[in-house]
């Protein structure tokens, strides 16, 4: 019933994934007892829409009517196999078969024994398995010896004729990068103009689409807006899935998830599962919201898909409120193991897709820009990796005064009320903080070198609510943040009336020096 079933059954059945079968207990009992005080669909029918084979077999105990129907699934390679198997949950047990009780609950000793005594067992035995089936049930490892045997031998028989491609096979399970990869990584001299951190993602992965084959992935039918695409890769499906701006094979590179963002995330999570290549999926950072579980089973699962979120604050402009992310930085920071990364331009966004290829050990969200952002001065690629650095230092040695904290399209309001207040004999420090997750796991030297304790004077700049910032703002510190939902209107229009300006952020730090 959940939504998630429909999106990638849907998606399955486009993709005519003829090696997948699913069995579907048909039972008629959940939690609250009877489904059908909330399920009147034909599911058969369902799937049958969807262009699924579809089966149904009576009985959980009809053992050669589920081989039978797991044989024809095998045998059906150009579409998704549902077998429907109509079961009577707890059977055979007297009093909790065909209940709730039976879904949510163990049967108890008493009603155990009684399905023993129906089964012609001894109630008074626990564990008593008869050694003959335990010997039939042993043989599966001497089929599988022989299995695992020959394709073994099929699997020697490639390497030999495809050297090269088994070469490559071993650099991705080592999950090792090729020699010199990062040099096709994009670089862009200090500009005022800039570009957006999405296009700046997308000539990224226009830049290793060569160097790394592993790396495929798609959008929730937002590719254009995403960025996702690599130039001239076919898109992954069968090869009646073409249209006129898309050529599909079953050994594209561009997945096309529809507006399914629940089964993106899960698929995408899958992927990276099954190994050993290396996957991402787009969508609007709004959107994160629909795919959150799939998110948090990632991080959970320490899998490593990337999550390209773009569209990332109320800078996104005139699609107003409901697509403008507020809460979203802090409630996917509040993510165990996710690592939710904002870079602050284009070099930024080349060395945070440097730093999560580099990483294995969960997912990464990169949350990027519509708006042009202005390409910096003094970005480093080895402080993105570590998740927070020192931007732009201070004047003198003793130290700063004052530091500005920021991400994204933010920094370079830090940057110019940094300005403000060097000129004023204030020295002043910018930190950039795209990944408050790699920061956090650095050492204490290093966290204390780019934020001492002794600056008390402090400000976080960010186009999101303020809660992820004070642990690091501490008492003295203030922020420039928006703790409501936004509007429609041009993103220079809603940073100016809510208050994200280089005017705020010197406000701000004046109100922080004030308090030290």
């Amino acid at each position: 019933e959940e939504g998630i079933t429909s999106e990638a059954s849907s998606l399955a059945g486009r993709q005519e994934l003829g090696n997948l079968t699913v069995v579907y207990d048909d039972n008629k009992i959940s939690i609250e007892d009877n489904t059908d005080i909330a399920l009147s669909e034909d599911t058969a029918a369902r799937y049958e829409a969807y262009g699924w084979h579809v089966q149904v077999v009576e009985g959980g105990e009809n053992v050669t009517g589920i081989l039978a129907a797991l044989e024809a699934a095998r045998a059906e390679t150009q579409r998704p196999s549902f077998i429907l198997l109509r079961t009577i949950i707890g059977y055979p047990a007297p009093n909790k078969m065909n209940t709730g009780a039976a879904h949510g609950s163990a049967l108890g000793p008493d009603e155990v024994a009684a399905v023993k005594e129906a089964l012609g067992f001894d109630p008074a035995k626990n564990f008593d398995v008869d050694p003959k089936a335990l010997a039939h049930a042993r043989e599966v490892g001497d089929r599988g010896r022989a299995a695992h045997e020959q394709w073994q031998r099929s699997f020697d028989d490639w390497a030999a004729r495809e050297p090269e491609r088994k070469k490559l096979f071993d650099r991705l399970v080592a999950q090792e990068l090729p020699a010199g990869w990062a040099d096709a990584l994009p670089h862009w001299d200090p500009d005022p103009k800039g570009l957006a951190t999405r296009k700046a993602s997308g000539e990224v992965l226009n830049a290793l689409a060569d160097v790394l084959p592993e790396l495929w992935g798609g959008s929730a039918d937002l590719a254009e807006s995403n960025n996702t695409t690599m130039k001239g890769a076919d898109s992954f499906g069968p090869k009646d899935a073409a249209t006129k701006m898309w050529n599909a094979n079953p050994y594209g590179r561009t997945l096309h998830f529809g507006i399914r963002e629940h089964a993106m995330g899960a698929a995408l999570n899958g992927i990276a599962l099954h190994g050993p290549t290396r996957p991402y999926g787009g969508t609007f950072l709004v959107f994160s919201d629909y795919m959150r579980p799939s998110v948090r089973l990632a991080a959970l699962m320490k899998a490593d898909p990337i999550f390209v979120w773009t569209h990332d604050s109320i800078g996104l402009g005139e699609d107003g409120p409901t697509h403008q992310p507020i809460e979203h930085f802090a409630a996917l920071r509040a993510i165990p193991g996710l690592a939710f990364v904002r870079p602050g331009d284009a070099n930024e966004t080349a060395a945070a897709w440097k730093a999560t290829l580099e990483r294995h050990d969960g997912p990464v969200g990169l949350a990027l820009t519509r708006q042009n952002l202005p390409v910096l001065e003094g970005t480093s690629a080895e402080g993105v990796a570590k998740g927070g650095y020192v931007l732009a230092k201070e004047s003198g040695s003793d130290g700063p005064a004052l530091i500005f904290m920021a991400t994204g399209s933010e920094l370079q309001i830090a940057v110019e009320a940094r300005e403000v207040f060097e000129a004023e004999g204030v020295p002043t420090r910018v930190v950039s903080m795209p990944c408050v997750e790699w920061f956090e796991e650095q050492d204490a030297a290093y966290r204390e070198d780019v934020l001492p304790a002794a600056t008390r004077a402090r400000v976080s700049i960010e186009a999101g609510i303020a809660m992820p910032w004070y642990r690091y703002t501490g008492d003295a510190g203030e922020h420039v943040s928006i703790e409501h939902f936004g509007a429609s209107a041009d993103y220079q229009t809603l940073f100016r009336e809510f208050g994200i300006t280089t005017e705020a952020a010197v406000s701000a730090a004046r109100s922080s020096l004030a308090k030290v």
